[in-house]
């Protein structure tokens, strides 16, 4: 096969969608992009390293076989994506967990025989100890370890390193010597140090895996708004389910109420109130008539319409907000990256330092024995046990403490970016306000509006007549006796009582009252007109004052109108940007962000889910849609806004003791390590030593308890 010409690459080519699970660092990612470039019949390839996804554009005569070959020849093992946008693979969260539960079992038990041997314990019972440790260390390496023995024996067997290489050389090296000095019945066995290191190796491992899968479930929950299928309508007037991948453009769907979208299209018949939060976020329905153009995912809430397919799967609105979110994503995926080159490196320097003590001590003349002690002790002391544990247990911490106070985090690393913020950008509905529309003005109505109020709104789940309803049976009003009740689409409630029409509508002229307004009409009487507004949470102004104080200003953006905005920016003093698609909030973080600002974004719709995901951090309410909750790195419950300025301090306060908790770890490698290397500690010792590191930074992390409570 000849490789591709400039000009073959100029022009569109086919794409294909591979799951990479054994992609675990900076350098994964350089070896197949780069790596996959050479190989024949392959134009490009891109990496999503947060979704561990590749994105291969090929030459039209490649075949998933010869791409699945390609990747192999790299050195990864890859799974076709499965055509629906978003493919269920296999995550590894559960198998790690399982792995980490085994290690940290283990580790407990092993520990318990060990202090014995700490104590004192010599001969048989010294050997009896060690050997019951044997029988529970063994197992417990093969069982957890296998997560690095496979990735380091893939990569190892293509002819490439990865930081899983150095790890499992150190633990199987530890593990032999230690079997070597229970058979030969010697004071030292090293079990606890190698279980240890495996169980604080798998935590990291297992929140990483625990954070990728939450932000695929963020694009996977937003795709599964679309219905499944839609009845169509042919040319012979006869009507059939179809699949929604089995629909085509030109297909006309017949859409009853109550029913989503299956795809993007324009309305031919009919006219009915459509439910477009979806896109706006914008809780107020929509009126659509013939010549409107609706999306898949959006909810028809009236009256049956005949729609024309414009668009399906992959070119729907819908599928172009999963793509923003996917690459809203991996735009962050730098911490991650930073992280996994710090990793890369420490484990390389760390065994180099142990080669380099174990060489350095037969060269003056020790035996072999003695240097692998030595060696092993390095290992041991040098575990970056309380590395490991600085950041974690600071964010397991303080994640308690927040969720004592309501506020569940999601992301442990959001802390970190939450902790930079200096801009905070509110969606409007839902998110500033509650996104249940109220009404203002029912004290001015009389009793006898009130029961036709009451009777005609419990006819109806359009949102408007839902809070008018809700407001009537707080205050306890009786419901008039009312008949033939009927709902036309787009115009409102009809009805009669004691024989006289009665309705209630849009009102007959404009109101400028936060563009929402219902107008009951009883024949022969003159309107009430029940205004409406969708309230403020609760402290929703001193949690933008507290913003202020902690050096952030707030913003607006929201999908709404701009008379809907307009009050609540007001009542604020928040500037606002209105009337905004999912793509348009994404470029105005964009901006801020070129501009060297750190934004947190808040919000709670389907629309915001690629703002959330791209945000430098993000909080959700509970009452958020799935697709904006799985996208958040925090979300809070109740009706208050406080938690958002409440989660920023105590991440704030989090980054101090992280900070400390390094200090103290570095502190301790500085001192203990040219302890090791001149042969002054044991490995018992070292092992001691770095137990004894990890407890002062767990101390240090538990002052973090109260961080949600205090000011």
């Amino acid at each position: 096969m000849t490789a591709p010409t400039r000009n073959q690459a100029a022009i569109a080519l086919p794409t294909a969608d591979f799951a990479v699970p054994a992609m675990r660092c900076a350098g994964c990612i350089a070896k197949l992009e780069s790596g996959l470039a050479l190989q024949s019949g392959i134009v490009n390839a891109r990496v999503n390293f947060t979704a561990k996804r590749v994105t291969i554009s090929h030459l039209p005569e490649m075949t998933l076989p010869q791409l699945v070959a390609a990747i192999a020849n790299v050195g990864f093992e890859a799974i076709p994506l499965s055509e629906s946008g978003v493919e269920d693979e296999n995550r590894d969260a559960q198998r790690l967990l399982k792995a980490l539960a085994v290690a940290g079992f283990a580790m407990m038990n092993i520990m318990l025989l060990s202090v014995s041997v700490w104590s004192g314990a010599t001969g048989v019972t010294r050997d009896l100890f060690h050997w019951l440790s044997a029988m529970i260390a063994l197992p417990t390496v093969a069982y957890a370890g296998r997560v690095f023995f496979r990735s380091a024996w893939g990569a190892l067997r293509k002819g490439h390193t990865n930081m899983d290489v150095p790890i499992s050389i150190g633990v199987t090296l530890t593990t032999a010597l230690s079997l070597y000095e229970t058979f030969t019945h010697g004071p030292h066995a090293y079990f606890d140090g190698v279980v240890m290191l495996l169980f604080f190796l798998l935590t990291g491992r297992w929140l990483d895996a625990v954070m990728r899968d939450r932000a695929r479930d963020g694009v996977s929950a937003l795709l599964k708004q679309r219905a499944s299928g839609a009845m169509v309508l042919h040319a012979d007037g006869q009507s059939t389910w179809i699949e929604a991948k089995g629909l085509k453009p030109g297909m006309v769907m017949l859409v009853a109420a109550g029913e989503r979208l299956a795809a993007d299209g324009i309305l031919t018949e009919g006219c009915s109130s459509f439910d477009l939060s979806l896109l706006t976020g914008e809780t107020a329905p929509q009126s659509v008539i013939a010549g409107s153009i609706v999306h898949a995912g959006t909810l028809n809430l009236d009256a049956p319409v005949h729609i024309e397919v414009t668009a399906t799967g992959a070119d729907t609105a819908i599928a172009d907000i999963a793509r923003l979110m996917e690459q809203a994503t991996q735009s962050k995926s730098h911490y991650v990256r930073i992280a996994d080159r710090a990793a890369r490196y420490y484990a390389p320097a760390v065994h180099s330092l142990a080669a380099a003590s174990f060489l350095g001590w037969m060269a003056v003349g020790a035996s072999w024995h003695e240097s692998l002690l030595i060696c092993v002790a390095v290992l041991i002391i040098t575990c970056p046990c309380a590395l490991g544990l600085a950041v974690p247990a600071a964010q397991i911490v303080v994640a308690g403490s927040l969720m004592r106070a309501g506020i569940l985090v999601k992301d442990g690393s959001a802390l970190e970016r939450l902790a930079e913020v200096d801009l905070a950008m509110f969606d409007k509905t839902g998110t500033l306000t509650l996104g249940r529309p109220m009404p203002d003005n029912l004290d001015q109505a009389t009793d006898a509006q009130k029961a036709i109020l009451l009777a005609l709104t419990r006819a109806s789940r359009h949102p408007l007549s839902e809070g008018i309803r809700r407001t009537l049976e707080i205050e306890g009003v009786k419901a008039a006796s009312v008949g033939h009740v009927r709902e036309v689409a787009g115009a409102g409630i009809y009805a009669t009582v004691d024989g006289q029409p009665v309705s209630l509508g849009r009102p007959d002229r404009d109101i400028a009252h936060d563009g929402l307004a219902s107008q009951l009409q009883v024949e022969g009487q003159d309107a009430f007109v029940v205004h409406l507004s969708d309230q403020l949470r609760p402290e929703a102004a001193a949690c933008v004052t507290a913003l202020a104080r902690l050096g952030i200003s707030s913003s607006i953006l929201s999908g709404d109108r701009a008379e809907s905005v307009a009050p609540i920016a007001r009542s604020l003093k928040m500037t606002a940007q209105t009337s905004m698609q999912p793509q348009d909030k994404l470029d105005a973080i964009a901006r801020q962000t070129a501009a060297g600002h750190k934004v947190l974004m808040v919000g709670d719709g389907l629309n915001d889910g690629p703002a959330l995901a791209a945000g430098h951090a993000s909080i959700a309410p509970a009452s958020a849609s799935d697709a904006g909750q799985n996208a958040a790195d925090l979300v809070f419950l109740g009706d208050s806004l406080s938690p958002v300025a409440t989660a920023i301090r105590a991440a704030r306060k989090t980054q101090k003791i992280v900070r400390q908790n390094f200090m103290l770890a570095i502190g301790y490698n500085i001192l203990a390590v040219p302890l090791a290397i001149s042969g002054t500690v044991t490995p018992l010792i070292a092992a001691a030593a770095m137990s004894g590191s990890s407890l002062v930074v767990v101390a240090n992390a538990l002052r973090l308890k109260n961080a949600a409570s205090a000011r």
